[in-house]
């Protein structure tokens, strides 16, 4: 059985790890997110016939491709006291290469059903949020839960999710981490993931108050929403310092931007400070950062760029956004690696005939130029219905393309 790429060849690790590093490689990394299609097909007994009793990694290795280790399971904890964090965008997944500590806060949760609520007490109040996990989302290979009770409701708020932030202890898990790389092994790369969240104003509009609310905030109070991210700062940067120094060659900060609602401005702001805050330490260190653009990004390449990130997982290319891939890599060069390329849309026979899918993809292939800089992944994730032989067919087609020389 394959499971490090062609025999007397690169293995996985290492050719994402040229690809990023802008160096040679023995041929086009492939190497598409299936945990989520995985777990879905799974549940729904719906996993190709050959392999209907196979773990992932041993699909992974039957399509000759890389093991894609970017974004953890985040039903991954050992308890519901490791979960007191989820709704605030905190999580404590196994694979990490920090934990985040709450014994420093009065923390009281309870299950009810599908539903957890966890209640913070702090000095200036309490903060009560919900999160829903329940069996539909089971059955569609999701893991991250869904807040339906957010932290702030108002202004009024602000003062005790601070207090939070401020006291949530971190801690190195460097152990766990090396455990789970050591599980990727040679098949991938485990990335370093550190926050969903790429700044603290990016995590209040993403997971602690409803976009609206944000919104008319961030122009009627935006000193106050400022003097709470400047709280919530002392968090990423704790998270930072460790890290930055961890074993991890690639750290993740940030999922999720699109230009209609993490627009240009509050960008470049807000957003792209941070990244290049963490990108100088981390290359200080000679490690990569890693950031998840899946969105809208037609406005948002020039902040990418001068992020200083190195790698933009799940670029999702037209006709699922504005911006062709061919676009996105004149505008890239050899300045930020991609890591997607291909829409999940062409995996469905509903979106893209046979016909139509053949044609895309061989136009693909066609317009990647040397191929530097690219691993091929479906934007965001592979979805549940995807057809296996048109993964099958991309799979192949980057083996043919062969080596890579930047």
């Amino acid at each position: 059985m394959i499971t490090t790429g062609e025999k007397g060849g690169m293995t996985w690790r290492k050719r994402i790890l040229a690809t990023v590093k802008g160096e040679p490689s023995d041929r086009l990394p492939f190497v598409p997110r299936l945990d989520l299609w995985y777990k879905a097909n799974r549940a729904n007994g719906t996993l190709p016939d050959r392999y209907r009793e196979a773990a992932l990694e041993e699909i992974v290795d039957g399509l000759d491709a890389g093991y894609h280790a970017v974004i953890p399971d985040f039903r991954d904890f050992d308890d519901e006291r490791e979960n007191a964090g989820y709704s605030l965008g905190v999580f404590n997944c196994r694979s990490l290469p920090f934990r985040t500590l709450f014994d420093r806060l009065d923390v009281r949760q309870r299950r009810d059903g599908d539903v957890v609520t966890t209640e913070f007490a702090t000095p200036h109040g309490p903060i009560t949020t919900r999160l829903l996990y329940d069996e539909s989302m089971r059955k569609a290979g999701v893991t991250l839960a869904h807040t339906a009770e957010r932290a702030i409701k108002s202004p009024a708020d602000y003062a005790a999710v601070g207090y939070i932030f401020e006291n949530l202890a971190v801690e190195p898990a460097y152990d766990a981490y090396l455990a789970h790389r050591e599980k990727v092994g040679e098949r991938g790369v485990a990335v370093g993931f550190s926050l969903i969240a790429a700044s603290p104003v990016h995590l209040l509009l993403k997971e602690l108050m409803d976009l609206d609310f944000f919104v008319y905030q961030l122009y009627d109070n935006e000193a106050g929403l400022e003097s709470l991210t400047e709280k919530m700062a002392v968090y990423y940067d704790r998270v930072l310092e460790v890290v930055a120094a961890s074993p991890a060659e690639l750290v993740l900060l940030g999922a999720n931007y699109d230009s209609g609602v993490t627009s240009p401005p509050i960008f470049r702001k807000y957003i792209t400070p941070w990244l290049k805050k963490y990108s100088l330490r981390l290359h200080g260190r000679g490690q990569y950062l890693v950031t998840h653009t899946d969105g809208e990004n037609r406005g948002l390449i020039d902040e990418y760029l001068a992020s200083g990130m190195d790698v933009a997982d799940s670029i999702c290319p037209s006709p699922m956004t504005k911006l062709t891939l061919k676009e996105v890599r004149s505008a890239f060069g050899r300045r930020i690696t991609i890591w997607g390329g291909l829409p999940s849309i062409c995996l469905l026979r509903e979106s893209m005939t046979d016909r139509d899918f053949e044609s895309y993809v061989n136009a693909f292939f066609e317009d990647i130029g040397s191929g530097d800089h690219l691993i091929i992944s479906f934007a965001d994730t592979t979805p549940p219905g995807a057809r296996f032989d048109r993964i099958e067919k991309v799979s192949a087609l980057a083996r043919q393309f062969g080596p890579v020389r930047p």
